[in-house]
């Protein structure tokens, strides 16, 4: 399946912007094409790159953070 990314050269390796959806030694082909400038894609938010990993937890993640973060040290220290 095709897919188009961008990435930056960093003088020894492409950093890819996004995590590729691929599984670990899946072979591919790369073709470069330098983006110009002007066209260069501005950064993308917090938001996008979280998404982007699309990561899985329980629904109340943000309402109970401290609990799933601290919940063994917390009930040790009851």
């Amino acid at each position: 399946m095709p897919q188009e990314l961008e990435a930056v050269f960093d003088g020894t390796a492409l950093q890819l912007e996004v995590p590729l959806n691929l599984a670990a030694g899946t072979r591919v082909r790369i073709v470069v094409e330098s983006v110009l400038p002007n066209e260069v894609k501005p950064p993308k938010t917090f938001l996008k790159t979280a998404q982007s990993l699309k990561l899985q937890g329980e629904p109340d993640w943000s309402e109970k953070i401290d609990q799933y973060l601290y919940e063994e040290t917390l009930s040790n220290n009851d």
